[in-house]
């Protein structure tokens, strides 16, 4: 985002800065994914996309039981899909790969990953087979993973986008989909700064934790300065922070209007709201961040509104 900040309870001015990017999708509309097992349903707003899958289809041969044997050979263990309820200690990098082999580990531990749906891949379109790198099964994991995270954190739309929570999906390796593994998994995964992951509570306690008061106070999007500032950075909110990100502000047009337009569009609308907030003193401090042309082109249509905390 290209981001402002302004100061003051009459009139103000927002400087623009080099643009900082959101990590990560926010949710996108639900397509063609099932359950492989009926598993729970249900989420800052947001997962990364995976990097494009090494070549190879996938086999319609369903999970834990034995593809057909040819003749003279015995028959093959189709790869067993994971677990719906598990715990994995994962890097920044690491969830935004297409696969993941890691192990789990006991989610009393630490740990940074947590898979909180497990589904199936429909890789058959009009009676034909497609590959699992085809776009069509990257959209079927990019649109389930972020749209079953809404509903497993909970809150509102804006509480989902000024929240630290993302979503990271993963597939079968091209050797499981080739001895027919068709499944998937979402794991649950909060930003502590960019590039680092923040260790989780257990499980139980991440289900509709946005649905609780004051969630935002641990899981939200905080800054370590005032955006378009020497020295800010984007942190978890549990974390010391000098600012929070209170509002979400929606602008409209289909195409992206110009960073000039953007940040007119939004800035007095902040202004007001942290005026509001503020008990409306004679000064005040906010910020205005409003969305780069690519953040624009990926579907978000909104700006972060900050404030002192």
């Amino acid at each position: 985002m290209t981001p402002g900040a302004a100061s003051g309870g009459g009139t103000a001015a927002a400087a623009t800065v080099p643009a900082a990017a959101l990590s990560l999708l926010l949710a996108v509309l639900l397509a063609g994914c099932t359950s492989s097992d009926g598993g729970e349903g249900p989420p800052s707003a947001a997962a990364s996309a995976p990097a494009d899958r090494p070549s190879g289809a996938a086999s319609p041969t369903g999970q834990g039981s034995p593809a057909t044997a040819e003749e003279g050979r015995p028959a093959v263990e189709v790869p067993q899909a994971p677990p719906r309820r598990a715990c994995y200690r994962l890097g920044y990098a690491q969830v935004t790969e297409p696969t993941n082999q890691s192990a789990s580990v006991p989610c009393g531990s630490r740990h940074t990953a947590q898979t909180f749906f497990v589904g199936r891949i429909d890789a058959v379109v009009d009676g034909h087979l497609v590959a699992v790198d085809s776009r069509l099964v990257e959209k079927q994991l990019a649109t389930t993973c972020p749209q079953r995270l809404n509903a497993y954190v909970g809150g509102t739309v804006e509480d989902r986008a000024l929240s630290r929570f993302e979503v990271a999906w993963f597939g079968p390796t091209l050797e499981q989909s080739d001895l027919g593994a068709s499944w998937f998994r979402c794991d649950l995964v909060a930003l502590s700064a960019d590039g680092r992951l923040a260790p989780l509570p257990p499980p139980g306690q991440l289900r509709n934790v946005l649905d609780r008061e004051g969630a935002l106070d641990n899981w939200g999007l905080c800054g370590t300065a005032a955006p378009g500032t020497r020295g800010f950075g984007r942190v978890l909110c549990a974390r010391r922070h000098n600012w929070q990100a209170i509002a979400t502000i929606p602008l409209s047009g289909r195409g992206y209007p110009g960073a000039a337009a953007v940040r007119r569009a939004g800035e007095d609308i902040c202004r007001d709201t942290v005026h509001s907030a503020s008990g409306s003193p004679e000064r005040f401090k906010y910020g205005w961040e409003w969305p780069t042309r690519e953040q624009w082109s990926q579907g978000q249509r909104y700006g972060f509104c900050w404030a002192p905390d």
